[in-house]
C-alpha cells in the first residue's frame, strides 16, 4: 500500500528544515529508521571531500557522515524546493539551495544540490543520497576558490 503523497512530502520537509536550522546530530539521526539499515551518501571523487563518494552506513556510519560534514562546511540560508514525490517506492527528490563555508580556509561558494530521500514504512529515513558541487568544495578546502574565481573572470 502506498503512502499518501502530503504525509511523504512533510516527512521529508520536516528532515530538510531541521537539516537548514542546523540541528543537533542527535535530531538529524532521529529522522532515521531504526527498523532497517540505513545509508548516506553523497556522489563524487572521494579526493574532492573526505565526506564524498563513498557510502555510510549503518547508524554510526551515518552519524559519521553528518559529523564529518559539520565538522568541515558551515552553511546558511538554505531552503529547498521542487519536492518529487512517489508514493510506491515512499521517495522524494528535491532540489536544495544555500550558501557554504569552508570552515578552514572560510572560502564559500553558492551552491543548489539535489537530495533523494528514502522512507520506510513509519517515514523514517532508510537512504539519503545527495548530489552537489563537489568541485567548489574542493577548490574551497583546498584555498582555491577565490583565486579560480579571480582567474576566470579576467577571461
Amino acid at each position: 500500500m502506498s503512502t499518501p503523497r502530503e504525509v511523504l512530502e512533510s516527512a521529508a520537509q520536516k528532515f530538510c528544515s531541521a537539516f537548514a536550522e542546523k540541528k543537533d546530530i542527535e535530531t538529524i539521526m532521529s529522522f532515521f529508521s531504526t527498523k532497517h539499515p540505513i545509508s548516506a551518501v553523497e556522489y563524487g571523487d572521494p579526493v574532492l571531500a573526505q565526506f564524498v563518494g563513498r557510502p555510510f552506513e549503518g547508524n554510526e556510519g551515518v552519524k559519521k557522515y553528518f559529523g564529518l560534514l559539520a565538522s568541515t562546511i558551515t552553511y546558511e540560508g538554505m531552503h529547498f524546493s521542487e519536492y518529487v514525490v512517489d508514493t510506491e517506492t515512499r521517495k522524494v527528490a528535491l532540489k536544495g539551495k544555500g550558501h557554504f563555508i569552508w570552515s578552514d580556509t572560510c572560502e564559500s561558494w553558492n551552491e543548489t544540490f539535489a537530495y533523494v530521500l528514502d522512507f520506510d514504512e513509519d517515514l523514517q529515513l532508510v537512504r539519503y543520497q545527495v548530489w552537489a558541487d563537489s568541485g567548489a568544495a574542493y577548490l574551497a578546502r583546498k584555498g582555491r576558490l577565490e583565486e579560480e574565481r579571480k582567474y576566470h573572470s579576467e577571461e
